[in-house]
């Protein structure tokens, strides 16, 4: 008995023992998740993600710390983990109505159309659980609108709106969906009554006004901006609206009061700054950030603004200083990292940029800015193919990166590549583009010639706002349908927006001309230049129109007044010194060029043209040396890399060292005559023939010069082809023999009979 006792015993003690240990386990597990959740209050997301992954090592089968994990993930912006969490959470509680949500809305910020099919299911079994919840029916219709279909949107929200006639979000989804149905009117009744709804709500007549913003009627905005600030003085999103309002409308002192105002709070610090940059009172500006950054030390964003500032104002020096001081007192700062990158990257230093980004890549795989930057490193190294693979995988990362996704539009659209464009932005839902994304749309329409397309988008773009540049694809458009009154009416508007943008005036300049009168579109221009003395841009564009009319005198006057408006209007200059050269007028174009070059040393453009002029004025070792500082500075400048080579050939004769720059040259442009013949003829000099007929042949279909035929007719005969050296030679003479080339050619074939 007294054993049974004794084993009875025992087992009680190991139950009472296990209990307690369970009692410990959960104790901590609720800390874990205690402390997790009070940095998310205060989001502090890395740290939370430890305290939640602590509490999953002592209850690895919690669905709520699974949840909480995901949450955290969230803040990170590390999306796939959250993800995996909520998944977990959803595994071991498929009825976790919040995992269930925030997985849902995850899948939405994706292009997947599989997975956003997937979360519409979710939520619509969410839905058959708590009809008229409000975040799902918002949720739901988000998803419906990225499926495109809007009419399904509406239906949710009004009835969403029908159980919480007072949800702000609601009434703001309703009225996107109406605008992308093009029903301006609807959506405008359904704000106004969230207004009428609610009269003490400053946030609804924000949205109201922001609006009206969009539509640039911005009287009423500013009606609903002044009706919100007196619900509510103190809301600074509000104030902020207003002010740029102000701005918009040339009210800049008013505006500068309200942007001081707002940089008193901590929040809006550095809107002040931003607002004298763009008045550009640039010294003032840079102060500014300077005693924003001194008064917070630990705000990267502050150091940010304040880098930003001196790389506007070329104070490369300050920027070191400040990056360096950065990474020394944290060399995982990750901000610091790519900031650094990125400036290596625009000097030229893809190795230090390259090592820094692969560090960056080892501290965060997922961050969606080391992908953006890593391409822009390939795009420096020429790589096309990578470059795009890395902002696409910036996307995939983070699909919400409008400017990532418009520069890699942007990138597609200026290799004339639209189709691929137009596929990049379908890949956002109709009702989620932005109107920047619309007009890109647009012009990839128009590069495939898809008119209906482009007319669809210009309609749909110009019903939200009259911007220039859709103003610009409508006259463009009008033009390509020969409605030229129109097309000038379209461009004269945007004229007037922006006085400065020269396709307008080109569109105005062609709607002339395609009525063959080229004497009014002259006309108009001298009338549009004359009311526009200090945009350098519309002066340079009169003066290619009268030098091409053959009125030099004239477009000189129009170039000078260009650098009478900015005389560092590089274009203009160029532009005289061509007229200079076309004249005979040597020596002043070499003084022209020579004055700009010591303005602006890194100008690859003015020193490759004082080499030809050099090359005019019989100075060879001069344009000898232009050059290669040119290609030193730029080696993939084809024009360069010719002029050098041809010079060290015949000149040095040098045809060694001349054949590595033209075979560059022939690499980077060889549909380019000029540089076949180039390297066809070194390496003729060079005694290989048959490689030098292959080059020589492809200069000479272009016609350009009768030398080149000369040439080829000399590379034939040595390369054995003593026939077809006397005929291309025979050819030659008919065209000219005037040409010394034509004597060294008559020469070379008789000597190879």
């Amino acid at each position: 008995m007294k054993s049974s006792y004794w084993k009875i015993g025992i087992v009680v003690l190991m139950g009472a023992l296990l209990a307690a240990c369970g009692g410990s386990a959960n104790a901590r597990r609720d800390r874990f998740l205690a402390r997790g959740k009070d940095l998310l209050k205060k989001q502090e997301f890395a740290r939370a993600v430890l305290e939640f992954k602590n509490g999953l090592q002592v209850k690895s089968n919690d669905p709520e710390l699974h949840y909480e994990l995901g949450v955290a993930y969230s803040g990170t912006g590390n999306l796939n983990e959250a993800i995996k969490s909520y998944q977990r959470a959803l595994k071991l509680n498929p009825k976790y109505f919040d995992a269930e949500l925030r997985l849902a809305q995850l899948y939405l910020l994706t292009d997947d159309t599989g997975r956003l099919t997937e979360a519409q299911d979710r939520l619509k079994a969410l839905l058959s659980e708590s009809a008229g919840n409000t975040e799902v029916l918002n949720t739901l219709a988000i998803a419906e609108l990225k499926l495109g279909h809007p009419d399904l949107a509406v239906k949710g929200l009004q009835e969403a709106l029908v159980h919480s006639p007072g949800v702000l979000s609601t009434s703001v989804l309703l009225a996107t969906a109406l605008l992308s149905q093009n029903d301006v009117k609807g959506a405008e009744s359904v704000l106004r009554k969230a207004c009428d709804g609610d009269p003490k709500s400053s946030e609804a007549r924000k949205v109201l006004a922001e609006f009206y913003i969009d539509r640039g009627q911005l009287p009423q905005a500013e009606e609903q901006l002044k009706s919100a600030l007196q619900i509510d003085p103190k809301n600074l999103p509000v104030l902020m609206d207003m002010a740029r309002l102000q701005l918009t409308e040339g009210r800049p002192q008013e505006a500068e009061e309200n942007f001081k105002r707002l940089s008193s709070n901590l929040e809006y610090r550095s809107i002040y700054g931003v607002f004298l940059f763009g008045q550009n009172r640039r010294d003032e500006a840079v102060r500014e950030f300077e005693r924003v950054f001194k008064a917070y030390p630990e705000d990267r964003g502050a150091r940010t603004n304040l880098i930003a500032a001196y790389r506007l104002t070329n104070r490369a020096a300050d920027v070191d200083r400040l990056l360096q001081t950065a990474l020394k007192k944290n060399r995982k700062d990750l901000d610091a990292i790519l900031q650094w990158s990125e400036i290596l990257i625009e000097r030229g230093k893809l190795g230090d940029a390259e090592t820094n980004l692969n560090g960056a890549l080892k501290q965060n795989r997922n961050a969606p800015e080391v992908h953006y930057l890593l391409g822009k490193l390939h795009q420096a190294h020429g790589d096309t193919l990578l470059y795009r693979q890395e902002l696409s995988e910036a996307l995939s990362l983070n699909p919400a990166l409008d400017t990532v996704r418009l520069e890699l539009i942007r990138n597609y659209i200026a290799v004339n590549d639209g189709h691929s464009a137009r596929d990049l932005v379908d890949m956002v839902p109709e009702a989620m583009r932005s109107l920047p994304m619309l007009v890109e749309r647009n012009w990839a329409c128009w590069l495939m010639g898809d008119l209906a397309g482009m007319r669809q988008g210009i309609d749909r773009g110009l019903a939200l706002q009259r911007s220039p540049e859709l103003l610009i694809q409508d006259g463009l458009w009008k033009l390509s349908t020969h409605d030229n009154t129109n097309a000038r009416k379209s461009v004269e508007e945007a004229l007037k927006i922006d006085p400065s943008d020269l396709r307008a005036l080109n569109i105005l300049k062609s709607s002339y001309v395609a009525e063959k009168n080229s004497q009014m579109a002259l006309q108009k221009v001298q009338e549009y230049a004359a009311s526009q003395t200090q945009s350098p841009a519309v002066q340079d564009f009169l003066g290619t129109m009268l030098a091409g009319a053959g009125q030099t005198v004239q477009a000189r006057a129009a170039y000078a007044a260009a650098l009478q408006a900015d005389p560092h209007f590089t274009q203009a200059e160029l532009a005289l010194i061509q007229l200079d050269v076309a004249d005979g007028k040597v020596d002043s174009a070499w003084k022209r060029l020579s004055d700009a070059l010591a303005r602006n040393q890194s100008n690859s453009t003015i020193r490759r043209w004082l080499g030809d002029v050099e090359v005019m004025r019989g100075n060879n070792p001069a344009a000898i040396e232009h050059f290669r500082q040119v290609v030193a500075a730029d080696p993939s400048d084809p024009q360069a890399l010719n002029n050098l080579a041809y010079l060290l050939s015949e000149v040095r004769n040098q045809p060694d060292e001349a054949l590595k720059y033209a075979e560059k040259a022939v690499e980077l442009a060889p549909q380019k005559s000029a540089y076949c013949d180039t390297l066809g003829w070194i390496l003729y000099r060079k005694g290989l023939y048959s490689p030098a007929v292959k080059y020589l042949e492809r200069a000479d279909t272009s016609k350009e010069t009768v030398v080149w035929k000369y040439h080829l007719a000399m590379a034939y005969a040595k390369s054995g082809d003593l026939a077809r050296g006397k005929a291309t030679l025979q050819a030659a003479l008919k065209l000219n023999a005037n040409v010394p080339e034509a004597k060294i050619a008559q020469q070379t074939i008789e000597a190879s009979r």
